[in-house]
């Protein structure tokens, strides 16, 4: 007897924005009071926001500054690369990290990731090192850490520093020790779609106080007086010039968007685990890969969903399923384009398709789903819907 057919799944009304953050009356007036207030620029908010932020990861030092990309290039900048100094990462992240490093002098070198986790490989970044290796720099994919014991137990075997791409993981936690803390320098963003936004924004932590002090001046155009004490009612200070410094200050407008986010950071937490959870129990049986829940004494972020398509099974590739997921209304990502395949790495590198096979596995299948806890039930069962739709083969 012939199977009834399923009912077609109408598109929304109204889009469903990728990654749209959950912004509340209390942040908005927040702002407005920083816009009255008269100061806008770097001052007491930053400082306010430094000092939660340093409370909440537990590190001795927080320097605010206007992108992830920003701090993680003063962090490696801190550690004096040379010209051809090699810096170990993932090509599954996104551009900026390899940017940075490559801005600070540094030649980046790839390795594979794990399947499953997306992370990288500690067994290939012990043997891609060389007498040219200065620093390992993991990506903490999604929200879920990377292997930090045996990245720790490498480094400090070769004496190399490790910075830490945290700009998924402000809520992660590695075998009870937050991400951020197990090496040199922990790199953080807030762009809009993550966990708490500043729109843009990032934050470097720290418990050196050397290296806290150097990024803070390299943040500010190498002046070792920032503008809020320069101006203060201390009364005037004149600056010096130490470094040849760049733009890289974060604004109390900017702050002022996070400070009632800081205590709402494990109740928004939790709700992104729920959708989490829904979507797990939802997706089971569907021709995709749900990723895995979080190792034993690990703590995920929940930062981005992330199933890949089992192309191979469904007979499609991944981007006709976003081309459903568009025309239904849901708004997706992709998390990310393998870095070796990127025009720019390939040819200044060398890299080329085959180099990395678990990292273009990902490439090939990936897909981000909405996360944000501004989602509704009724919002994540749209997705539900357009998602499984766009599975129906």
């Amino acid at each position: 007897m012939p199977q009834p057919k399923k009912a077609a799944v109408k598109p929304r009304k109204d889009f469903l924005v990728f990654g749209s953050p959950l912004i509340e009356e209390e942040d908005i007036a927040e702002v407005v009071a920083t816009l009255r207030s008269g100061w806008i620029g770097t001052g007491p908010k930053v400082k306010k926001f430094e000092d939660m932020f340093r409370e909440y990861e537990g590190t001795k030092h927080a320097v605010a500054v206007a992108s992830a990309t920003a701090a993680l290039h003063l962090s490696l900048l801190a550690l004096d690369l040379k010209p051809g100094d090699e810096v170990i990462t993932t090509p599954m992240t996104f551009c900026a990290t390899l940017n940075a490093i490559i801005h600070a002098g540094g030649r980046p070198v790839l390795v594979d990731c794990d399947r499953a986790t997306f992370n990288i490989d500690p067994e290939l970044v012990e043997k891609a090192i060389t007498k040219r290796t200065r620093a390992i720099l993991p990506v903490h994919f999604a929200g879920r850490s990377c292997r930090m014991d045996d990245l720790t137990t490498i480094a400090r075997k070769h004496k190399l520093a490790i910075v830490e791409d945290c700009a998924h993981a402000i809520e992660t936690e590695f075998h009870g020790k937050k991400a951020g803390t197990f090496g040199e320098f922990g790199c953080f963003s807030f762009y809009v779609t993550k966990n708490l936004t500043t729109a843009e924004g990032g934050m470097v932590i720290t418990d050196d106080d050397r290296m806290a002090d150097k990024i803070k001046v390299l943040a500010l155009h190498g002046m070792n007086k920032d503008a809020w004490k320069r101006f203060s009612d201390d009364g005037y200070k004149h600056y010096e010039v130490v470094y040849a410094g760049f733009k890289y200050n974060m604004t109390d407008m900017q702050a002022s968007l996070a400070l009632h986010q800081m205590p709402r950071i494990e109740k928004n937490w939790k709700r992104r685990a729920e959708l989490w959870k829904r979507y797990d129990a939802a997706f089971a049986g569907l021709p995709c890969f749900i990723p895995p829940p979080a190792e034993k004494d690990t703590r995920h972020g929940y930062h981005l969903y992330t199933p890949l398509v089992d192309i191979e099974r469904l007979g499609k590739t991944r981007d006709q399923v976003l081309g459903e997921l568009t025309r239904l209304r849901i708004g997706t990502g992709v998390h990310y384009l393998a870095l070796h395949t990127q025009p720019y790495y390939a040819k200044t590198y060398g890299y080329k398709r085959g180099d990395f096979p678990n990292a273009e596995f990902i490439s090939d299948r990936t897909l981000s789903l909405p996360l944000s806890p501004k989602l509704s039930d009724q919002d994540a069962d749209d997705v539900i819907a357009a998602f499984g739709a766009a599975l129906d083969s």
